[in-house]
């Protein structure tokens, strides 16, 4: 077999330390020992199910932890009442995807059904592209997985994440989380380092490799409706969402009826230069607050808490709705209502979500 080193270099995270690995020459081999392992996750998640129980209970009752992230930081990981969880539609990928100016253009980021904008270390942005109607033929740059990400992915059936690396004391979390981790460790073969830009931004997943085929729409159970525009809104021409270092600008565009996202004031394309623009973005306002982990920096990873309720603005159509938001629990979508109750539908489309800290 070929030797590669699949180090997972993040200058931002205690990522697990670089090992070699070996490719699989023939990919029905390797499809079978990552069927075998995956079973042997799922099995593993069984075994330990009741500790997982007491260790989220003891974490909801800490609070936020320390520097060393042994304890909680208040994440709603409970179910639905009566114990029933998110249903079977199948699983859709999710991929962390690095966004600093390094990393960009990205690829594969038109083909995702929802890309969560939120906030890391230093005021900057990290993507999560989370896939289901279509798969990209590569997805990338990968960086470093967070915990805010392990709430927000509860909403899914046993969601495939795909990440190079996390802070070494959340990897355990992530490991007892109901996901399957997508990593170079585990997928060597999935993998590729590219040679137009300097590692850590040149990290890129083959997603075909992990997953054989797209699961559909069923599988993207966030709870959000489609259909005709809610009634009023504020005609908008542009809106812009500011991280300390980091800002985003969608602006209305007439034709194709989408609204074309800037970075950090330059326009947002793809690797094969298609302009990003979704049919619905959201600003979602959110409690972001200090975790219990941090980068090899020493600075301290925002958490980004998904569940609860609050406001956002949901632009849509050439219009600013004023809307409110409900998760009651992790393991469900998120409602988004009109101020009198009524449920607020997007444009049929790609959908950004951007999480932004409440005043």
């Amino acid at each position: 077999m070929a030797t590669v080193d699949m180090a997972a270099v993040d200058g931002t995270t205690g990522s697990r330390p670089g090992r070699r690995l070996r490719t699989r020459l023939s990919r029905e081999p390797g499809r079978e020992r990552r069927r075998d392992r995956r079973g042997a996750r799922r099995g593993r998640g069984a075994a330990t199910a009741a500790g997982l129980a007491a260790a989220l209970a003891l974490s909801l009752a800490a609070g936020c932890t320390g520097g060393d992230g042994s304890g909680g930081d208040g994440r709603d990981t409970g179910r639905p009442p009566g114990g029933t969880s998110t249903a079977a539609h199948g699983q859709v990928l999710a991929v962390k995807i690095d966004n600093v100016p390094a990393a960009r253009p990205q690829t594969g980021l038109d083909a995702a059904d929802v890309v969560y904008v939120e906030q890391v270390e230093g005021g900057l942005s990290r993507l999560l592209a989370v896939y289901a109607t279509r798969l990209p033929e590569t997805a990338g740059p990968v960086r470093s997985a967070r915990e805010s990400d392990l709430e927000l992915l509860r909403q899914f059936d046993r969601p495939l994440l795909a990440f190079s690396g996390a802070q070494s004391k959340l990897l355990p979390l992530i490991d007892r989380e109901p996901l399957e981790a997508v990593t170079p460790e585990d997928e060597a073969d999935a993998y590729y380092r590219g040679t137009d830009r300097a590692a850590p931004h040149n990290l890129y997943l083959r997603p075909g490799r992990v997953l054989p085929s797209a699961p559909g729409g069923a599988a993207l159970t966030t709870g959000f409706r489609y259909g005709p525009a809610p009634e009023g809104g504020t005609p908008t021409a542009s809106r812009t969402v500011r991280y300390p270092a980091a800002r985003f600008t969608f602006t209305w565009s007439g034709e194709p009826r989408r609204w074309e996202v800037a970075m950090d004031g330059v326009p947002a394309v793809t690797a094969d230069g298609r302009r990003l623009a979704p049919a619905t973005v959201v600003v979602q306002y959110v409690d972001v607050r200090e975790s219990g982990y941090h980068d090899s920096l020493g600075s301290r990873t925002p958490y980004t808490r998904t569940t609860g309720s609050g406001t956002a603005l949901v632009l849509r159509d050439g219009r600013a709705h004023e809307v409110r938001w409900q998760r009651p629990l992790a393991a469900g979508g998120t409602r988004f209502t009109t101020r009198d109750g009524r449920p607020v539908a997007f444009a049929e489309g790609q959908v950004w979500v951007v999480f932004a800290r409440a005043s």
